[in-house]
């Protein structure tokens, strides 16, 4: 075959055997047996289209007399194509069930992304992953988990580089949403004082197990004035705390007026 590193490359599969008929005495024909014949093809050209077998390519136990008379088939044909290099993006899919209260966050990152592949054209240009080992994150709880793993196996005339991938899964403790619409909002330090709006609607961001038994009542939208004036109008943040939980205010600041 061409050399390593030529740009052509053979896309026709080889026949394994080639029947031959042979010619000699009784006893070379006694100890004849198929697995000491060979054939040799030279095909560092890289441009045969079509090759007629003859006795030349045929290679028999040293001693051992014969003649060949007939091969079937007769001969072959051949199919070459251009090799190349591609860069092909990896593909990392993920087994398993985190810990309790965990979940896989994102899609897991390869390093590289895309790996190098090299061989017949046809069979690379169509070519559109390479799917790596699964990552299995069975029991895994908060944090990221860097792993190497193995690309899987392509066909035998494609050529992978890197063999192997770093990837990266990052595991977070799951989260759920939930709206409170139209809470008071309650002043702290001048109890008497008004807002404008009087509500807000409050989108909270927590574990599941604590948002489930949240009751709206809990939820309490709050503004903190600090002002010695006997009167007097102020913007302010409104303030919503729960413990492990983020709050989005809408809106975000109310006017206090007292």
């Amino acid at each position: 075959l061409p050399p390593e590193g030529s740009n052509r490359v053979l896309v026709t599969s080889l026949p394994k055997t080639v029947r031959l008929e042979v010619k000699g005495t009784n006893q070379a024909i006694d100890e004849l047996r198929s697995g000491a014949v060979a054939m040799q093809l030279d095909l560092t050209s890289g441009r045969d289209a079509h090759v007629v077998f003859d006795t030349k390519m045929v290679k028999g136990p040293q001693g051992l007399q014969f003649e060949v008379e007939q091969f079937d088939p007769p001969s072959i044909d051949l199919a070459w194509e251009e090799r190349i290099k591609r860069d092909v993006p990896v593909q990392v899919s993920v087994v398993g069930t985190p810990a309790a209260g965990f979940v896989v966050k994102g899609s897991p990152m390869s390093d590289p992304p895309k790996v190098s592949v090299t061989g017949p054209m046809g069979e690379v240009a169509v070519l559109q992953k390479v799917r790596a080992e699964s990552f299995d994150v069975t029991g895994l709880s908060d944090g990221q988990y860097p792993r190497q793993l193995a690309l899987e196996r392509l066909p035998a005339s494609l050529k992978v580089e890197p063999r192997n991938v770093i990837v990266t899964t990052e595991i977070t403790r799951e989260i759920a949403e939930r709206p409170f619409t139209k809470l008071a909002v309650v002043v702290v330090g001048l109890p008497k004082a008004k807002t404008l709006p009087a509500e807000v609607d409050v989108r909270l961001t927590c574990p599941p197990e604590i948002l489930r038994g949240l009751r709206p009542e809990q939820i309490v939208p709050r503004v903190e004035i600090t002002s010695k004036e006997t009167s007097g109008s102020e913007s302010h943040p409104v303030l919503v705390g729960v413990e492990r939980c983020e709050a989005h205010v809408v809106p975000p600041s109310v006017v206090v007026r007292w």
